[in-house]
């Protein structure tokens, strides 16, 4: 049986948005996401990143500089999700920018990615949750209001989403609705 996701949005939400991130030096957790992303997992969610990364597509770095970062969140993931650690089943990410690459089926809000997570992953679209500013494909959405997001809030709001402070609260309110009747 095919199981739900919770798709985060990487930068602003589970990690610090420093724009451009391809050190892996630089990358910090957010207050409160390894926590989060480890009730995820005991709950029974897969947690997947879904990120755009125009950087690449702007020859800032690289794929492999992207995957480095990936490595020091597993890393962080592990280390700061305390007892077992936390962890992501899939990192999805666009490397293109219409500016520079041409228009695109996977940038966001584009849902290539959230598909292919979904095929590769077995994952049940109608059950899963969005954590970011994306319209959501059959499932529902919150927006953490971090960072960038703040500048999306009555676009969250005009799609049903709801807004909440961070990802724990995200969390919290998934957590509450997957157990209501």
């Amino acid at each position: 049986m095919a199981s739900p996701a919770v798709f985060l949005d990487r930068d602003g939400t589970v990690i610090e948005e420093t724009g451009y991130l391809h050190e892996p030096g630089k990358v910090k957790l957010l207050p409160g996401a390894a926590q989060a992303i480890k009730q995820l997992n005991e709950r029974g969610f897969l947690a997947v990143t879904v990120s755009n990364q125009s950087g690449i597509a702007r020859g800032l770095y690289t794929v492999a500089d992207y995957a480095a970062v990936q490595r020091r969140l597993a890393e962080l993931l592990e280390a700061q999700g305390g007892g077992g650690g936390a962890h992501l089943d899939g990192a999805y990410f666009c490397p293109h920018h219409p500016r520079f690459t041409g228009p695109c089926e996977c940038r966001k809000p584009g849902l290539k990615l959230f598909r292919d997570a979904a095929a590769a992953l077995d994952i049940d679209l109608k059950r899963s949750w969005w954590v970011q500013p994306a319209r959501a494909l059959g499932g529902k959405a919150i927006l953490v209001a971090a960072g960038e997001g703040n500048l999306d809030q009555g676009q969250a709001r005009a799609i049903g989403a709801k807004v909440v402070a961070d990802l724990a609260a995200a969390v919290a309110e998934i957590v509450r609705a997957s157990v209501t009747p």
